[in-house]
């Protein structure tokens, strides 16, 4: 603690205990986050996944058997077009149209929730997500891979978007499949089966109908098949398997909290500053965190905002020395990096409450992804030490980072995401942009760990760690640990598909997390040169990084100045964090 601060009571690691944990009455708790969080993790794979497959289609693979005999198949159904053929493939094509689409699912979920006998919001719920979630995945993969349609004549207007996926199979699946998943498992009676069996055909009359129409290649109504089963396969895992369906409130919400509030006596000794990005909190999110630090016994926290010109550090650093004794943080893994900066070495504990985009550092430091139920169990547990890397480089000051800092594909990403994409479809949007970054060229690099020689390097990217996994529970630097007294250094130099196959290979065997080396030095053992390697690992206290030309650069998912020179160390237990109590 500063000697300039005052002394004062700071009791945030015992308290009496209560019948009930406080922060989760009603007014604060739903099943919404759970599922919605396990479909966005997954949706982030699925898109990954069809934006591989079409990349490899319309690249590498686009040569070999059998897409060498697509042309082929389109010319013969291209030869079997009669007059009557037309008007049929047409009524069946209709039936995968967007139009179409919207109004039946509008018109099913409507009737799911309003008619007296059901009503059944979950499936109302996945129904309406599962249409969602294709659609969604089908822009990013629109965006991402294109490719021209079959070079037939075509009996439908082209619309602007690629041939791969199709659209109308991919909605035809997550729809009328959707539909007969609810008949199937909802549904008694000896006809559900043939009505669910006729619902499960409608997907297959749709694509061999593009198919005849010559909008699609095979490979692309596969695609769509595969697109719409797979949006079905998450939201039907996240909502219709046991009790994770999202549950409006109950009416008396408010009234429930403010009882559970008024049960608690004591108060925490101390005054609580809460620093608020106002671009991701709003009013009502405000006063639900004010109920959840009233309930903790912090009274009177006072509120501030953020500001375009200061994201966070100056009101940290101006509640230090207002001699704050808990500083809670709502925000992007930005504005937590810049208030981190600010309380670093201080002894002030920090709160975090995750509303940004990537949240890494919560993730990693075992908070849950609600800022609800993220304020309530740090205010549930202890303080713990977290350590800070200190990195610096050529026209940047010297400052902190909490979660990972790097330079070339990562930053590259991070520039071309933009704030209208992440306020669409939140972190996904930085899976089109690092699609869209794959053409960017590979850097040359000279490392130097600690006291070791020079490495020479060429790489995509280079990521500096103090946490190891990121969305979705990808270990991207799997031994990384935020309190283990050292950084992590990732070195990205995948080559050709078979490179990136190899890194996928790489990053899902990381989430074993292989163990620690003994000392310094690199996991696994590194050659001298690297080449050929599509990952490697090292750990280190203190790096020095130089690049032969000026490269993008980011701290903690903000873009900085490029430049050619990285300098960080770590800086052990320098953060002192609330955080949950540790899982035996």
């Amino acid at each position: 603690m500063p000697a300039n601060l005052p002394e004062r009571p700071v009791d945030l690691t015992t308290r009496p205990p209560t019948p009930s944990r406080p922060g989760h009455s009603p007014a604060l708790t739903s099943g919404s986050g759970r599922a919605a969080a396990l479909i966005g993790a997954m949706a982030v794979c699925q898109a990954a996944l069809m934006v591989g497959l079409g990349l490899l289609i319309t690249g590498p693979a686009g040569g070999i058997w059998p897409l060498t005999a697509e042309d082929r198949v389109n010319e013969g159904f291209e030869r079997l077009r009669t007059g009557p053929l037309n008007d049929v493939s047409f009524i069946a094509s209709e039936a995968g149209n967007t139009t179409t689409v919207v109004v039946l699912t509008a018109l099913t979920c409507l009737g799911l929730i309003l008619v007296p006998r059901l009503p059944r919001w979950r499936e109302a719920v996945f129904l309406a997500v599962s249409v969602s979630l294709q659609a969604l995945v089908f822009l990013v993969i629109s965006v991402s891979v294109d490719r021209e349609r079959p070079e037939v004549e075509r009996l439908d207007s082209s619309p602007p978007t690629s041939s791969y996926t199709s659209g109308h199979t991919g909605a035809a699946t997550a729809l009328y499949a959707g539909l007969a998943v609810l008949v199937l498992s909802r549904v008694r009676g000896p006809w559900r089966k043939a009505v669910g069996g006729l619902l499960l055909l409608i997907p297959l009359v749709v694509a061999v109908a593009r198919l005849y129409r010559g909008m699609h290649h095979p490979t692309d109504v596969l695609g769509g098949l595969l697109n719409g089963t797979l949006s079905l396969l998450i939201v039907g895992r996240a909502l219709m398997s046991g009790g994770g369906a999202p549950t409006p409130p109950p009416s008396n919400a408010a009234e429930v909290a403010l009882r559970a509030t008024a049960e608690r006596t004591e108060h925490v000794a101390g005054h609580t500053v809460v620093i608020v990005n106002p671009t991701v909190t709003d009013d009502t999110q405000r006063e639900t965190l004010r109920l959840i630090l009233e309930q903790h016994g912090h009274h009177g926290a006072e509120f501030v905002s953020t500001t375009a010109d200061d994201p966070g550090g100056g009101q940290a650093a101006a509640a230090v020395r207002d001699g704050a004794s808990l500083v809670v943080v709502c925000g992007g893994d930005g504005t937590i990096r810049a208030a981190a900066d600010a309380l670093a070495g201080t002894g002030v504990p920090l709160a975090v409450v995750p509303c940004g985009t990537g949240n890494l550092l919560a993730r990693n430091l075992g908070l849950p992804l609600t800022p609800a139920a993220a304020l309530d169990a740090a205010l549930s547990g202890s303080v713990r030490p977290v350590d800070l890397g200190r990195i610096e480089g050529d026209s940047l000051p010297a400052t902190h980072f909490t979660a990972m800092s790097g330079a070339g594909l990562d930053a590259a990403m991070l520039e071309n995401t933009g704030d209208a994409a992440k306020s669409a479809i939140g972190w996904p949007a930085y899976v089109v942009a690092g699609v869209r970054s794959l053409r960017a060229p590979r850097m040359s690099v000279s490392i130097r760990l600690d006291n070791g020689p020079v490495l020479h390097r060429t790489a995509r990217m280079v990521l500096l760690a103090n946490i190891g996994r990121v969305q979705g529970g990808a270990a991207l630097v799997p031994a990384a640990e935020p309190d283990d007294g050292l950084l992590d250094l990732a070195v990205f130099d995948p080559r050709g598909p078979g490179g990136w196959l190899r890194a996928g290979g790489i990053l899902l065997r990381g989430r074993s997390r292989p163990p620690r080396p003994s000392g310094e030095g690199s996991f696994p053992a590194a050659d001298s040169t690297g080449h050929g390697t599509p990952v490697e690992y090292f750990t280190f206290r203190r790096a020095e990084l130089r690049f032969a030309s000026a490269q993008p650069r980011e701290f903690d998912g903000d873009p900085v100045r490029p430049g050619r020179l990285l300098i960080a160390e770590v800086r052990p237990g320098a953060l002192s964090a609330l955080l949950p109590a540790r899982s035996e």
